[in-house]
């Protein structure tokens, strides 16, 4: 007997994935803010490199990462909550709809600054 992929074991190893991003990036986050207390120059020069434009790329990763891991969990919620787990593939499609088109709308402030 073979194992199917189906979505929800997609949509399970996604959100598994965003939720270490996330953290991930807020460990930087955090050893980024650090920088504070070594002074002013110090974090000037650290935030030069970071809004290098090649690392655009991992504020719009953030951006879809924080979106799916978000829309997902609304999902979950609302078939746990309001028993909609029949639903659960159409609620999908439109979760993934809804983050693209919030995605666009936020990539485009962030591609601007090039």
């Amino acid at each position: 007997m073979r194992y199917r992929w189906q979505l929800g074991f997609w949509a399970f190893l996604l959100m598994r994935i965003s939720a270490v991003a996330i953290t991930v990036y807020l460990i930087m986050h955090i050893t980024v803010l650090s920088y504070l207390l070594k002074g002013p120059t110090a974090f000037d020069g650290l935030m030069k490199t970071v809004q290098a434009p090649p690392l655009k790329f991992f504020e719009l990763a953030l951006l879809g990462g924080v979106l799916f891991h978000a829309l997902n969990g609304v999902r979950i919620l609302w078939i746990d909550l309001a028993s909609a787990a029949h639903y659960q593939k159409a609620l999908f499609w439109a979760m993934i709809s809804l983050g693209l088109v919030v995605f666009i709308l936020g990539a485009i402030p962030i591609l601007k600054t090039f």
